[in-house]
């Protein structure tokens, strides 16, 4: 049953994103909105999240570095794709002082259900509203853009990905951080 209504849930949101898609040029798809700038202060954001923390806050990982990942849905398959890069690459982000944190707007309830599917060991926070999407410049009517920030230990931001390619984002992500690490 589970299965069935994860399917479901699915094919609704790749419906769903294929139609909002054909109405937007992929220029405005990539940018979204007005995005924070680089070097200044990241938004701050608190938001529920599917570890049975409660919620989440940016100022919690203060003295780490953190990826700040928005994603249109859970159970799609570039999303799906996307996350399971970043599982794979937990390891890495882990020894270079890197937490990794999802936001998309599904729901909690939802990205239990993707992470227990997909073996995630990692945040997913729902926001819900969008506010936390459009503070980002990651907002596209009812859905998270493919939007990625790397937020410094002192919550600066000091990088920023636009229209992300799933299958090599990971590695692009990784990469960057090697070059802010040791500069």
């Amino acid at each position: 049953m589970m299965l069935r209504r994860a399917f479901f849930k699915s094919f609704i949101a790749c419906c769903l994103v294929w139609v909002m898609s054909l109405a937007v040029t992929p220029s405005a798809c990539a940018l979204g909105g007005t995005q924070p700038p680089l070097n200044q202060p990241a938004p701050n954001f608190t938001l529920p999240t599917n570890t049975g923390d409660g919620e989440i806050s940016l100022s919690d990982y203060r003295g780490q570095w953190v990826v700040v990942y928005f994603y249109p849905k859970d159970f799609t398959s570039g999303c799906t794709l996307e996350a399971r890069r970043f599982q794979q690459d937990l390891p890495k982000y882990q020894a270079r002082n890197t937490q990794i944190l999802g936001i998309s707007a599904d729901d909690v309830e939802s990205h239990a259900e993707f992470c227990d599917s997909e073996g995630l060991r990692f945040p997913l926070l729902a926001d819900v509203g969008g506010n936390v999407s459009k503070a980002y410049g990651s907002w596209l009517n009812v859905v998270s853009l493919r939007h990625t920030y790397i937020i410094d230990p002192d919550g600066m931001m000091r990088a920023r990905f636009l229209g992300v390619k799933p299958a090599i984002h990971s590695t692009e992500v990784l990469a960057t951080l090697d070059e802010l690490q040791a500069a």
